[in-house]
């Protein structure tokens, strides 16, 4: 005599089988970023420099929020502007959202770049973006932690200087942990997207 409790109660847990396999059971795909991923990477892992009211500010400060680290200069003709507009779209185009992402502007020309300038600078962007300058010393340190480059080119009269820099954004999603590195020149639909997937925690 056929069990008929037995066969339904089989078939139950192979249709909870095979819908487990098409949807929630299956392990969860890695993100993909426009962005280049270096989750991992043992370098560009905190800073430690004053902003523009001389408070020292780490990535500790920003936990919670998507941090986007880029070294510049406020003379810069094209790259550095170019930047900070562009994070201040995705601010904008990201809404109530934008609040959780935070532009730091690390200056690679402390001796031009003075605290009010900076400040004045980047607020023309965002806001709440920060401005960071240190000392030769500390911005020696800093650049050779983050793999960045940058150099002085006199100008062609003799007289000042332009500064050659690594045109790139460190990403650090909302635990403070290091996930992309932006080059320049990709635009800002890339970076939204790869923002908007850090935001909702991948």
């Amino acid at each position: 005599m056929f069990n008929w409790a037995s066969i339904d109660r089989r078939r139950s847990v192979l249709a909870l089988g095979a819908l487990c396999a098409l949807s929630a059971c299956q392990p969860s795909q890695a993100p993909s970023f426009a962005s280049l991923d270096i989750t991992g990477a043992s370098y560009a892992q905190d800073f430690a420099l004053p902003d523009a009211d001389g408070r020292v500010r780490t990535l500790a400060d920003f936990r919670g929020k998507v941090v986007v680290v880029f070294f510049g200069f406020t003379q810069c003709p094209d790259v550095c502007p170019t930047t900070l507009q562009e994070l201040a779209l995705i601010k904008q185009e990201l809404g109530p959202d934008g609040a959780r992402v935070v532009p730091v502007f690390i200056t690679v020309d402390p001796d031009r770049d003075t605290p009010a300038l900076l400040k004045a600078y980047v607020s023309n962007f965002s806001p709440d973006a920060v401005a960071l300058r240190g000392n030769a010393e500390q911005l020696q340190a800093t650049a050779r932690a983050f793999r960045v480059v940058y150099n002085k080119v006199p100008n062609r009269s003799g007289e000042g200087y332009t500064l050659d820099h690594t045109a790139a954004s460190f990403v650090f999603d909302p635990k403070g942990r290091l996930r992309l590195y932006a080059r320049y020149g990709q635009g800002p639909q890339p970076l939204l997207a790869d923002i908007r997937q850090l935001l909702r925690g991948a």
